[in-house]
């Protein structure tokens, strides 16, 4: 209720004598009975917009301003939601809801019964892909496209990626297996990293105008056929092409893929991408369309820096810094400080990120340690695989990844570290709930999917003192390890600045109670605690989720009526099964409830709510337990 009543409150913001031209268009129907000379008005509206409406509610900010232009034009051109446009990750996605239907709703985004914060197929028709994970739009697409011929479809499909998700070797195999299907496929590569955008400007547009017009198409094609008999002028004709295309554009790799490149082209300029989108609209087969886009586009301060505007909290647009929060340190910020502390007595350790730099705290480590510092991009399973290689040189890796992110990399996780018992520290940030993100990004499995896998270690800490204890018990143990933490701020404890170490599988009485015992894995215990003082129940820090206190679990079954195990993690295959399937061996007759994350995926919204809904907060634990 409280979460409605939140969402009531905030200021509904399209005012028609603000934003004359985008008032009117509620879907992009409504967008393609528009002039093509309205369309710069439209884009500086929507970007108006964005700013105006973010700043109320907080989100994704600077890769949305980016796709300003480029959100127009394909919905002006393409016939969505009959064509299908896919966006990868979904940052970038929020100018793409303004325009199908949910513009008055932009507001609640990322909040408790809120718009979904990335392209959902439950939210909209529009929406034709699921997403918030890297890297899946080209095979998405592809896979439409190719369900879409096999019915004799003739619609238009188009994948948006970015170039850091590019960086993933899943969009490569795409672009691969594309290259063997004629299907009508189109990837627009958004790029706004790449050192190539220097090299945008007149020659450039004027270059990808004609590669992607019907004269050039023709008259290649047409070459192609006349050639086709005489192998040694054909390879002679191709080579120069080849050569000459590579002389001035990018797109040579994309080309012997299979793809036809066009591009770079400026992806603000409205009459380039009207031209050149419509040119390979009447394309046939794969193509590829390279643009060089700016993030934080029309706001000033987002785009000097796009890192610390990429997902922004209430703001102020006429001040140019956000508010700073009080703060707290994070569990990624104890991990950064001893990953630190760690190299300077190790010159072993070497430090591991799949592209989360910050997210993971690693920003001192990387200045300081920039030789032993390793950011391989989107690309998980490689940062997985890149630390057993290294650990096999006697190297100390550290693998710094969200829960939801590892996932990704499963198979080497399993195959390349565990299977080798090869000696890697999994930092695992995000554990339990994450908030705004929603499904996509809850570490929700972590604890299920590590603890079936032979030869690991798994430590919950519970507060940030813990945290560190066991980065350093972790980091020492001769074989995989993962310590798995959630986000934000700890309890406010002092995590120390030693490098000390704990008993391996060995938890920690809290409190002693009488007949309930509540076996605490992580997050959850200071809220649990809460409870034990009001059921006077015996509390413990079981620290460990694999090796089990074995020992510890008994001796509570021998002398309690009942264990309630707590976990931020699904239920199925936790840390409560965990303890559920020893007791079962050791014949123990005792009653146990197991509390975590149900059997669902979690939607987004304010962690607290989220964490009531699951039957996680203290009100909901006491109902289970009297229950």
């Amino acid at each position: 209720m409280k979460a409605r009543e939140k969402l009531n409150n905030l200021t509904v913001l399209c005012d028609p004598e603000k934003y004359p031209h985008l008032a009117s268009i509620n879907y992009p129907a409504d967008l393609r009975d528009k002039d093509k000379a309205d369309l710069k008005a439209i884009a500086d509206e929507l970007r108006a917009f964005l700013i105006e409406s973010t700043s109320q509610c907080g989100g994704h900010f600077a890769a949305g301003l980016g796709t300003v232009e480029l959100t127009v034009v394909l919905h002006y051109l393409f016939d969505t939601p009959t064509d299908k446009i896919v966006w990868d990750v979904g940052h970038q996605a929020y100018p793409h809801k303004v325009l199908t239907g949910r513009k008055e709703q932009l507001v609640s985004i990322r909040q408790t019964d809120g718009l979904h914060p990335f392209p959902s197929r439950f939210e909209s028709e529009y929406d034709c892909f699921g997403v918030g994970h890297s890297s899946t739009s080209i095979s998405a697409a592809l896979g439409m496209a190719v369900a879409a011929k096999a019915r004799g479809d003739e619609r238009r499909f188009v994948a948006v990626i970015g170039d850091g998700a590019m960086t993933a070797g899943m969009a490569f195999e795409a672009l691969n297996h594309a290259a063997d299907l004629d299907v009508n496929l189109t990837v627009i590569l958004n790029d706004n990293d790449m050192s190539i955008s220097e090299n945008v400007g007149g020659l450039n547009n004027y270059l990808a105008k004609i590669l992607s017009g019907k004269f050039y198409s023709s008259v290649k094609e047409g070459g192609k056929k006349v050639l086709k008999n005489m192998p040694t002028i054909s390879e002679w004709a191709h080579r120069v092409e080849e050569h000459m295309k590579g002389m001035v554009l990018p797109g040579t790799l994309f080309e012997e893929l299979g793809f036809n490149y066009i591009g770079p082209i400026d992806g603000h300029n409205l009459p380039t991408l009207l031209t050149t989108i419509g040119n390979i609209k009447a394309l046939k087969g794969p193509q590829l369309l390279h643009v060089v886009t700016r993030k934080g586009k029309g706001f000033e301060p987002a785009e000097n820096d796009p890192i610390k505007y990429h997902a922004v909290p209430v703001f102020n647009p006429q001040e140019k810094e956000l508010p700073k929060a009080k703060k707290k340190k994070t569990y990624s910020n104890v991990f950064g400080e001893w990953l630190c502390d760690m190299a300077d007595q190790d010159e072993r350790l070497m430090g591991i990120t799949p592209a989360m730099r910050e997210g993971s705290d690693l920003i001192a480590f990387s200045k300081r340690f920039p030789q032993r510092y390793f950011d391989v991009g989107i690309a998980e399973q490689h940062a997985v695989t890149l630390a057993a290689g290294m650990a096999c040189e006697k190297a100390k890796p550290v693998c710094a990844i969200y829960g939801s992110f590892l996932q990704r990399g499963y198979d080497q996780f399993i195959h390349d570290v565990a299977l080798q018992n090869l000696d890697v520290l999994f930092a695992i940030d995000r554990g339990g709930i994450v908030g705004g993100d929603g499904a996509t990004h809850h570490g929700a499995f972590d604890l299920s999917y590590m603890r079936c896998i032979p030869n690991m270690i798994i430590m919950t800490p519970s507060d940030e003192r813990e945290c560190r204890l066991m980065l350093s018990t972790g980091y020492h143990f001769n074989g995989p390890a993962a310590v798995r933490y959630p986000r934000g701020a700890g309890i406010g404890i002092d995590a120390g600045t030693d490098l000390s170490t704990i008993e391996i599988g060995k938890g920690l009485v809290k409190r002693e109670g009488e007949k309930i015992a509540l076996l605490v894995f992580g997050s959850l215990l200071p809220v649990a605690a809460e409870v034990a003082e009001e059921l006077n129940a015996t509390l413990v820090d079981m620290r460990f989720v694999k090796p089990l206190d074995e020992a510890l679990v008994l001796h509570l079954a021998q002398s309690h009526e009942r264990l309630i195990t707590l976990e931020e993690n699904a239920i199925a295959g936790g840390a409560g099964s965990a303890v559920n399937e020893f007791l079962n061996l050791s014949k123990a007759n005792v009653s146990v409830l197991n509390l975590g994350i149900p059997d669902r995926f979690i939607e987004h919204g304010d962690p607290n709510d989220l964490l009531s809904r699951c039957g996680l907060d203290k009100a909901g634990i006491l109902k289970s337990i009297q229950a």
